[in-house]
């Protein structure tokens, strides 16, 4: 860790085998663990909690102040999970009082230039691709992959497994499981391929993908199609995580996709 090139402020407390290079600035009120490389010019401000052998490139800036002109200067955090990568110049802000923290979960992935604002809560396994941007009060569940160039709005849930189509305009939540894409953002199939790597057998598919059919594909709308769901369709845990995500969602799922659809 002696990197002569580095500044450490003497309040920080980072584990010894933290690797350091040159000219970064670590500020006080920071905990950084074990194992966890930071590239050079990497700026970590006060409020940030690193966990264990995570990367982070050059450039990076963690737990700046929040862009949110309703700050006034609270104690809050940003909270890395273990083995995260953090790629260029990516930008994670601390927390508000409205949550008084940013999570970013273990084992994620944020590729260069992405930008996580305050009181996001990212899980574990994620995938943020170059430049996805994120309003505040987002919440991400695990394993969701979201493409580059997506910008995400304020107070939006993506739910678990669901993957988002690159350059995607995200104003409404997005059900676990699900593949989106076009604009506005529709529904557009199941994130197969992606459950197939997890271990999800062809029967747990099969039944999704008949879930989101009624859902999407029938003419129904949400509350007519999510009574059907519970009527005809087997419980399991995959259909009682959709049901579970549209009962909690406040702004609305996204909507089918139609030809016929106007852009908003």
């Amino acid at each position: 860790m002696n990197q002569p090139l580095a500044y450490v402020h003497p309040q920080a407390k980072v584990a010894s085998n933290v690797v350091i290079e040159p000219f970064v600035n670590i500020e006080k009120n920071v905990f950084i663990d074990e194992g966890t490389w930071i590239g050079s010019n990497v700026t970590i401000m006060e409020g940030a909690r690193i966990g264990k052998n995570c990367k982070i490139f050059p450039g990076a800036v963690i737990s700046a102040i929040p862009q949110d002109l309703k700050f006034d200067g609270e104690d809050t955090v940003v909270k890395v999970g273990n083995n995260t990568t953090i790629r260029e110049f990516v930008t994670i802000n601390r927390g508000t009082k409205a949550n008084y923290e940013t999570v970013v979960g273990n084992n994620c992935l944020l590729m260069a230039y992405v930008h996580v604002a305050h009181d996001c809560i990212i899980g574990d396994n994620v995938i943020l691709a170059n430049a996805a941007t994120l309003a505040g009060h987002i919440v991400i569940e695990d394993w969701a992959i979201v493409g580059g160039l997506v910008a995400i709005h304020q107070f939006v849930n993506i739910g678990k497994h669901a993957m988002i189509s690159g350059g995607a305009l995200v104003r409404k939540d997005v059900p676990p499981f699900s593949k989106s894409a076009r604009e506005p953002i529709s529904y557009v199939g199941v994130n197969s391929i992606g459950l197939r790597r997890r271990g999800f057998s062809n029967d747990q598919i099969n039944s999704i993908q008949e879930i989101f059919r009624i859902i999407y594909l029938r003419g129904y709308n949400v509350s007519q199609a999510v009574s059907i769901i519970e009527a005809d369709v087997p419980v399991t845990p995959e259909r009682d995580e959709i049901l579970s995500f549209i009962a909690k969602s406040k702004r609305g799922i996204m909507k089918g996709y139609s030809k016929f659809q106007k852009s908003e």
